[in-house]
């Protein structure tokens, strides 16, 4: 017996497989940084950052002086010379983007469709989420997906990070977005500081019973120069095992419905600024792992759901 969403030895549901069945090709995301920042570092809420963060995800964005064309138009000639004939997902990934005024927004994702994305992905967060912004990314004419950060469910772990939103503001802006149809896939983080494994699989099984259309399971990475850095210096953080993570990771796929996509279920760090733990730069090591447990055990994405 196979798993539902899967066309290979995958028994879960990968984003290459939704892709394929959804769009009938590859689709490979084109990373854009559209020079947006976020409330959590330019002062509005006057904290500081969440303690992990460097500044932004967009570690493999180019500079955002940069036009989104002309960032567009680089990274499509990088896709190309891989997949030629692939769709281009317009990824806008650094910072908080929808972080701006509705018509700078609005500016900078035409752009994007302009200038050949297909598809669209919006990295954002929930304290940045409002009825205007959901109506301008519903009328925008391409499939868009809204990268939420969630991270976890626990706001005493939210509190911890200088996350400086709650699991209600999550699920306002989750409510909003879904009432529009706009397809969400959101972003927990396995490792964070003060969680046990119990707490991390409580964040799958509540989510899961969102029934979300996507989910990223990240690691959490301790990046040079961050507030995690200096814990993680002092003795004071300790990041997970290989072999914790592959469990915790299983474990969660197993509360998360079938029909949700998951777009990734471990990270790709700056190897330049990634301090630890360094057994994460062995990506295929762990997906193997993954893999090879799930089969061992018998386990598919959602048995447990």
């Amino acid at each position: 017996m196979g798993f539902e969403f899967s066309d290979d030895n995958k028994r879960y549901h990968t984003l290459y497989y939704h892709n394929r069945h959804t769009y009938g090709k590859r689709v490979v995301k084109a990373v854009i940084d559209a020079g947006f920042t976020c409330p959590n570092i330019d002062g509005s809420k006057g904290t500081g950052g969440c303690i992990f963060c460097d500044g932004g995800s967009g570690y493999f964005t180019a500079d955002s002086c940069l036009s989104v064309t002309e960032q567009l138009k680089r990274e499509k000639e990088r896709i190309y010379r891989k997949y030629p004939g692939a769709m281009i997902n317009g990824y806008f990934q650094a910072h908080t983007n929808t972080y701006a005024k509705p018509d700078i927004l609005e500016k900078k994702y035409r752009e994007a469709i302009s200038a050949g994305a297909d598809t669209i992905s919006i990295a954002t967060r929930a304290d940045c989420i409002d009825r205007e912004k959901a109506e301008l990314i519903a009328s925008l004419g391409v499939p868009v997906t809204i990268e939420l950060g969630l991270q976890t469910i626990h706001d005493e772990t939210a509190a911890r990070l200088n996350r400086c939103h709650s699991f209600k503001d999550f699920m306002s802006a989750y409510g909003l977005l879904h009432s529009y149809g706009i397809r969400v896939c959101v972003h927990i983080i396995d490792g964070l500081p003060g969680e046990t494994a119990e707490m991390m699989t409580e964040t799958a099984v509540q989510l899961g019973k969102l029934r979300p259309d996507a989910v990223k399971i990240h690691l959490l990475h301790v990046i040079k120069g961050t507030v995690m850095h200096g814990m993680y210096e002092r003795g004071e953080y300790t990041p997970m095992s290989k072999e914790a993570y592959i469990s915790e990771v299983i474990e969660q796929l197993r509360y998360l419905p079938p029909e949700t996509v998951i777009e990734r279920i471990t990270g790709d760090g700056d190897r330049r600024t990634l301090i630890a733990p360094l057994w994460s730069r062995d990506k295929i090591s762990v997906l193997g792992g993954i893999d090879k447990r799930m089969a061992e055990l018998g386990i598919y994405q959602g048995d447990r759901f």
